[in-house]
């Protein structure tokens, strides 16, 4: 049977750990497909359970140095809680070693009264105990990495950090009769491997933190389901765990309650219920008996029973929330291209490290050697895969919470690209423009009177202010649809149109070089919506029609159209951003790293503990610039 499941990776920090990852899950038989979310730190895997367990998944990917999290009793969040606070306390500490290491390597406090020796003695304790403690994940994964033929920034930093260690602990006992023979001055370089570990913490920590925020979404979506409910049962009410509800049974709900799961209200109470969090309609909807209720409402009036219908993961709100973690974990087609130079990038680093290393012997020769090792450490820190990994991921994951928050649900970060795009919409008239309101007439006849929906004519006038072209379709008489089209400011229109017709003028825009969104009910307009570039549904509680469409809007404001399109706009040009200044960091910081202001004259360059701190700065700034997209209206 083909299952598709959203399951939390740990271990995951950098684009190249996303990239083997997912490179390890995808090579496993039976799995169809696996798209690796790093700033989520999940995987979103379609498998054949027939073919391959979760279990098999985690033991291959614990293979290469991550845990994939498949028992039910291990809570995802408290493991990142835990991890986050064992993360702050070996930022701290490595803080510690490294303002000691610091005070003696440059005689700070007194510290220069000691010979060298002495100095360079105590500073390797420090140092080892900081590689023993603080940096031992560094080493860990890094070698499980080497014995599977795949590296990552882990093996960046233990390569960096070890050879700067080495070459100083050689110094410490024996650089003085070495490099005194050859003319040439002895230094250490502990202060470098343990700043290098300090900084790559630091960043790690600040970007862990700032990832919260990009994951605000699905924890307020996910903290909309109540945690128990109040289960009638004969005459008694009892308290009961949301897990233990079952469908039929009948529920009990007060005034401020949450609904706990999706049902139909039984008996005569009349209760008002806000459904804004759902539908995006601020005006509290009266339930009587039959009607439908939804998880995660709230009961602004009246106590009243219903009886469950659908429980845990069938409701509404937990599709809403599968949708929402799906999307983030999807790939943008820019993403593929940034996927595969991550498989590449930490091989091609290191080479480039080599290669500093033997030109500067070639430059200079032995004398060289201590500038040789300086710049070659300085290339494989300053090179971080890290924001080029997270520059797509961050602001789709942004983005597409932000669009769940104002009630437009993206089935994949696909349509969140293409909808940038959209120059021309196609839309329905009954039942997405306008309101199949029924007046009374004489002779007890009954006409059927639309209404053009609240705020239309403004959100089709926002749609064009962005160069969209609107095409209203409808079957209805030529009368009533050119009434319509007034109404709403639209100028194109067609009248008793079919199905077919529809789908033919979606086809027709595309020949002229449109870009095409459909917008309709998801299922009389289903050949239209399946053959635009983008197709967005209209949906209102449990009619939504999400497998139908790309994009679906809850509730009944058109005004979401606009703010769909404006938001892809936004999220795509931050995805650019984000692109554009990690490469543009990569491409002039190696550079400078490697010593290239030496052969024009220039006595500098980046050190290799500069190089750690800027590798940390250009991580975080990938994971606030993506967050600037909470602050869009």
């Amino acid at each position: 049977m083909i299952q598709k499941k959203t399951i939390a990776i740990l271990g995951m920090m950098c684009a190249g750990c996303a990239a083997n990852v997912e490179k390890k899950l995808n090579a496993l038989d039976g799995i169809s497909s696996a798209c690796v979310n790093l700033p989520g730190r999940t995987a979103l895997i379609e498998f054949d359970t027939d073919k391959i367990t979760l279990g098999q998944m985690k033991e291959s990917l614990a293979g290469i140095g991550y845990d994939m999290v498949i028992e039910e009793d291990r809570n995802v969040e408290a493991i990142e809680r835990q991890a986050y606070r064992s993360l702050r306390n070996r930022v701290m500490l490595s803080w510690l070693f490294a303002l000691l290491v610091m005070t003696i390597s440059m005689g700070w406090l007194g510290a220069s009264t000691y010979n060298d020796d002495t100095r360079n003695q105590t500073a390797l304790i420090i140092a080892l105990l900081n590689l023993m403690y603080c940096g031992r994940q560094f080493y860990a994964t890094a070698w499980k990495q080497f014995t599977h033929g795949s590296a990552n920034m882990d093996t960046l930093v233990a390569l960096s950090t070890c050879i700067s260690f080495l070459f100083s602990v050689f110094n410490t006992f024996w650089g003085t009769e070495f490099w005194g023979a050859r003319g040439i001055e002895n230094h250490t370089y502990f202060d470098a491997s343990v700043m290098i570990i300090t900084f790559v913490l630091t960043g790690r920590l600040l970007e862990e933190r700032a990832k919260q925020g990009t994951a605000a979404s699905i924890r307020a979506l996910m903290g909309l389901t109540p945690k128990t409910a109040h289960l009638v049962d004969g005459g008694t009410v009892t308290d009961i765990p949301i897990s233990a509800v079952q469908p039929r049974d009948t529920l009990e709900v007060r005034p401020g309650e949450k609904i706990p799961v999706d049902g139909s209200v039984c008996g005569e109470a009349i209760a008002t219920v806000d459904e804004s969090m759902m539908t995006g309609e601020a005006v509290a909807i009266e339930k009587k008996a039959g009607d439908k209720v939804l998880a995660g409402t709230i009961v602004k009036q009246g106590t009243f029973r219903f009886r469950a219908e659908a429980v845990g993961q069938k409701t509404v709100l937990a599709n809403m929330i599968r949708m929402v973690q799906e999307a983030q974990g999807s790939k943008a087609p820019v993403q593929h291209v940034v996927d595969r130079i991550a498989l590449i990038f930490v091989p091609t680093v290191i080479g480039l490290s080599l290669l500093t290393f033997a030109l500067w012997l070639v430059i200079g020769g032995m004398q060289m050697l201590p500038q040789a090792v300086l710049s070659a450490v300085s290339v494989l820190v300053i090179a971080c895969p890290c924001a080029l990994g997270l520059a797509t991921p961050t602001a789709l994951m942004v983005g597409i919470g932000k669009a769940a928050e104002k009630n437009i649900l993206i089935k994949d970060a696909t349509a969140l690209e293409e909808m940038r795009k959209v120059d021309a919409m196609v839309i329905d008239k009954t039942g997405t423009l306008t309101n199949p309101a029924h007046t009374p007439q004489q002779g007890g006849q009954a006409e059927i009177v639309e209404q053009l929906r609240p705020h239309a004519s403004e959100a089709m006038d926002s749609l064009q202010v962005q160069g969209i072209d609107i095409y209203m379709m409808s079957g209805d008489k030529e009368e009533r649809v050119a009434r319509i089209a007034q109404e709403a400011h639209i100028r194109h229109y067609k009248s008793q149109v079919l199905p077919q017709e529809k789908e033919n003028m979606v086809r027709e825009l595309q020949a002229q070089g449109r870009h095409v969104a459909m917008v309709g009910d998801g299922i009389n307009d289903s050949q239209a919506l399946a053959t635009a570039d983008v197709s967005i549904a209209m949906g209102k509680g449990t009619d939504v029609a999400m497998d139908v469409a790309q994009v679906t809007l809850m509730g009944t404001d058109l005004r979401l159209l606009s703010d769909a399109i404006r938001l892809s706009r936004k999220t795509v040009n931050m995805i650019h951003q984000n692109l554009f200044w990690a490469f543009i960091y990569n491409l002039i910081c190696i550079p400078l790293a490697a010593g290239l202001p030496y052969l024009f004259g220039f006595q500098w360059q980046i050190t290799p503990m500069l190089a750690s701190a800027l590798m940390a700065c250009s991580s975080v700034s990938v994971v606030l610039n993506s967050l600037r997209l909470k602050l869009t209206h």
